[in-house]
């Protein structure tokens, strides 16, 4: 594995610069391609956004004062070619953007994933990069306009005629987001794809909600009113991550009381033994030899039918009812709750 490090500030400046005056096509305007747009139009760089005619998200960048165009159409005359769409849709969308773009702009992503797993085979001679904000688009959007930004890795799959050019670029477009206020991190395309597919399924996204839906539901059917299990197992849960992120676990841990910490020494090892250690393992190879990436496109290219069955079940776990009757009683959290039953 290769070793990361962070960005020197001169290096972020001199990007900056290279970038002023360069055109930048935005390729998708979902959660991430719009904070990543907005924030490029802000810092004053020229944004134009290419996508579906039809498309609601077109719409929302027409709305948002974005020239948009055809996909094609807006990659044409681009120094800088950002695509913010579906890992799985990259083998069917970008070989024509590639086509049509300029022999020397660069095109970029926001995650190594269909680069990595070879979903997608770009010519040795073009630029590929990646800038990858540790973030959803709503917290870089909301960390920008507070004058701040969030961390970003960067990295250059392919340097195409002028490497430095082309490491200078998506050090200007990871300045541009508002990364340069905290910080941008060199990496390769291979680490953070793996490191970031194992930190959702095994923390982030797959080992916290499962974990988080077995403590509900044990304390369900032990016979304990399901809002109190809801607001101990899930609605708490923020609290512990923001204390981790302000602090790191040891903070964390002298921040809570004496009883939940010996409860975490003492319960905590029980629960992640070694065979769950082992199991994190096992997600870790299937992510390295490519195993997850072809189930995932697979079920991409059928339909996406674990993906909709799993979005339908979680709408409709009985837990989610209980988090709407909590969350009805923060006033400030009801404009984000968008959760309904599937019929």
């Amino acid at each position: 594995m290769s070793e990361s490090h962070i960005i020197e500030k001169y290096l972020i400046d001199s990007g900056a610069e290279l970038i002023s005056d360069k055109r930048i096509a935005v390729i998708g305007y979902g959660n991430q391609g719009r904070a990543h747009a907005l924030n490029l139009r802000e810092t004053g760089l020229s944004v134009v956004i290419g996508g579906r005619a039809s498309s609601v998200s077109r719409a929302q960048a027409t709305a948002d004062g974005f020239s948009t165009f055809d996909s094609l159409q807006a990659v044409a005359e681009a120094d800088l070619v950002i695509v913010s769409l579906p890992d799985e849709v990259h083998g069917q969308v970008c070989p024509p953007l590639l086509e049509r773009m300029k022999p020397a702009a660069v095109i970029g992503f926001l995650h190594g994933f269909s680069v990595h797993f070879g979903q997608l085979a770009v010519d040795k001679d073009r630029a590929v990069v990646l800038v990858a904000p540790k973030g959803p688009g709503t917290a870089l959007r909301e960390r920008f306009l507070q004058g701040m930004g969030i961390p970003s890795l960067l990295a250059v799959h392919q340097g195409g005629s002028d490497p430095a050019r082309t490491e200078g670029l998506a050090i200007g477009w990871a300045h541009g987001i508002g990364s340069g206020r905290a910080g941008i991190i060199r990496t390769t395309f291979r680490d953070e794809t793996e490191t970031d597919l194992f930190g959702e399924q095994t923390v982030l996204c797959g080992g916290l909600t499962e974990l988080i839906r077995a403590a509900y539901e044990i304390l369900v059917d032990a016979g304990y009113p399901p809002l109190l299990a809801y607001t101990e197992c899930c609605h708490e849960v923020k609290q512990i991550a923001d204390l981790i992120c302000d602090r790191g676990i040891a903070g964390m841990s002298n921040a809570i009381s004496n009883t939940a910490r010996f409860g975490a020494i003492d319960a905590g090892p029980r629960l992640i033994d070694p065979t769950v250690r082992a199991r994190m393992k096992d997600v870790l190879r299937d992510i390295q030899d490519g195993t997850f990436a072809r189930r995932m496109i697979s079920d991409a290219s059928a339909g996406a039918p674990r993906m909709k069955a799993d979005r339908a079940a979680a709408t409709n776990h009985p837990m989610e009812d209980t988090g709407r009757q909590l969350r009805a009683m923060l006033p400030w959290l009801k404009s984000n709750d968008h959760g309904t039953k599937s019929q």
